[in-house]
């Protein structure tokens, strides 16, 4: 039974939950990276939910400005749940009566995780720019150490949307023998020009504060705006044309006319910027940097499969479940379908659906009946199967 939450009276959710911490590779014993440098100590903040039963793991991996708290509230009093709180809990797409759920935050990242935020082993600073850069792969290296670290040596699922995909589709290739089946969510198996530039036109914006300072900013002010612009590029590629014609049109923000300056005269310039504002609150701009070079990075075929996606998937015998959204222009569904070709090629056990959805690229973020039977179901029957 969940505990009672004054913000979740129905008591579906997880009820209160607590962010762990897990450190390893210790120097001089430190975890080699993919760029050939050994880091170490790594530090991974991570929640679990549910109660583990031997065979009912399941992963689940957040996406660029994600963290571990998935799900349930921290406090009482907390005013939000988890990010994904729609799907994780008793009863939900993601059954915590059923299912143990693990979700940790990334290598690189700021929120509690090992990052370029970080303060330097015996030293007196951040990291900075001496941090490493690190990949999808790293990335789900650290997370296998945690997993030994809990006892789990295989897993149920791994599910993820976005960069979370992305990773999914890493620890279903380089760990085959731990996962039972896998659920990429509005992915790519490699990002295309346009989802690169964007990211790079996001880091400029970022290094072209003055307040950056090559990435040596945090013992005095931060590169604020750099990383507000940074954020409102991304939430652009995060929406759809329809979304943003919904929810702005061309609406003006509290005025009957423009003002014939550079003010926010229309919503949408309104919400950026408070989006922008929202974001430099909580997240670190060098992780941003790190992060997307990552997901850059990323291109299975080539890293597994000697160029070729097929090839990358004949390592892995996990059942799939690969979503798309009909809005999502950033991750279209054709490289969900190109996902899918190349699974049926090695002969995988794989089932694919494109939602009808208007919000774009953060539609699977978002409460949605079609999403949730679909996971409810998939994970269902796996776990019969098993």
């Amino acid at each position: 039974m969940s505990e009672y939450i004054e913000n979740d009276p129905q008591g579906i959710s997880v009820g209160l939950v607590e962010k762990r911490f897990f450190t390893f590779a210790e120097p001089p014993h430190g975890m080699v990276l993919e760029c050939g440098t050994r880091l170490g100590p790594i530090t991974l903040a991570y929640e679990t939910y549910g109660t583990f039963k031997g065979n009912n793991a399941v992963l689940i991996l957040h996406a660029l400005s994600g963290d571990s708290h998935a799900a349930g509230y921290y406090s009482p009093e907390d005013p939000k749940p988890g990010w994904w709180d729609m799907m994780v809990g008793p009863g939900k797409g993601i059954d915590t009566d059923k299912y143990f759920v693990i979700c940790p935050n990334i290598l690189g990242s700021c929120m509690g995780s090992t990052g370029p935020s970080s303060i330097i082993p015996k030293g007196d600073r951040a990291y900075g720019l001496d941090f490493p850069v690190v990949t999808i792969g790293d990335m789900v290296m650290a997370q296998k150490k945690l997993l030994d670290y809990l006892g789990i040596n295989k897993l149920l699922s791994v599910i993820g949307g976005s960069i979370g995909g992305m990773q999914v589709l890493e620890w279903a290739v380089r760990y085959p023998e731990m996962i039972t089946s896998a659920i990429p969510l509005a992915t790519t198996t490699k990002h295309s020009a346009l989802a690169i530039a964007f990211n790079e036109v996001a880091r400029q914006s970022i290094m072209a504060d003055p307040n950056w300072n090559g990435g040596d900013y945090y013992s005095g002010a931060k590169p604020s705006l750099g990383l507000a612009v940074a954020r409102m590029i991304g939430h652009i590629t995060y929406l759809s044309d329809e979304s943003m014609r919904l929810k702005f049109g061309r609406r003006l923000q509290d005025k009957n006319d423009f003002s014939y300056n550079f003010d926010a005269d229309f919503q949408v310039e309104s919400y950026l910027r408070y989006q922008g504002t929202k974001f430099v609150e909580r997240f670190d701009a060098n992780s941003f940097l790190y992060i997307t070079k990552a997901a850059d990075y990323f291109d299975l075929g080539l890293q597994h499969g000697d160029g070729s996606t097929v090839r990358a998937f004949s390592k892995t015998r996990a059942k799939f479940l690969v979503v798309s959204f009909t809005s999502d222009w950033l991750y279209p569904t054709y490289q969900s379908k190109a996902i899918v070709r190349a699974l049926k090629k090695n002969g995988i056990d794989v089932s694919f659906c494109e939602i009808e959805a208007e919000w774009g690229h953060d539609a699977f973020l978002l409460p949605s009946e079609r999403l949730t039977a679909l996971i409810k179901g998939f994970l269902d029957r796996v776990y019969r199967e098993i």
